[in-house]
């Protein structure tokens, strides 16, 4: 058995899975960094709210007298809330992500060889001489 999952391990596919999920994850907190630290603070700064993970409605009766600045976490503990900032900023990073995807495939696919061209018909091969001469006699004969 042991053996199997050996076998099993080292076969490429796994072993590129592996390498993908671990490049993934890494990718995904820079993308993480790049939302929260460089384009929601640009974002928030257009709309006059620096921090949208503290963007919510609140739902009940505790939430909706709640002060102005209290946070979405102290609020969520407080009752029910719609967290609107938090799915935003979950809509940018999932952008992000799929648009850099979106690049590398478009960059692979164009560092793929082009495929080769169809090849033109090739010119038929020249008719045997016995042939042409078998010809030749059908021609005179039909002369006669």
């Amino acid at each position: 058995m042991l053996k199997e999952f050996k076998e099993f391990a080292m076969k490429g596919n796994v072993v590129d899975l592996a390498v993908g999920v671990i490049i993934g994850a890494a990718f995904g907190k820079i993308v993480e960094s790049m939302v929260a630290d460089i384009i929601m603070p640009i974002v928030g700064a257009i709309f006059g709210n620096v921090d949208f993970s503290n963007l919510y409605a609140g739902l009940g009766k505790t939430t909706m007298g709640l002060a102005a600045g209290t946070s979405y976490a102290d609020a969520k503990k407080a009752g029910a809330v719609l967290g609107y900032g938090q799915f935003l900023t979950f809509v940018v990073n999932f952008l992000i992500v799929a648009f850099v995807l979106f690049m590398v495939i478009k960059a692979m696919n164009k560092m793929k060889a082009p495929a080769a061209a169809p090849e033109a018909p090739a010119a038929p091969a020249p008719t045997p001489e016995d042939v042409v001469l078998l010809r030749e006699i059908r021609d005179s004969l039909r002369k006669a």
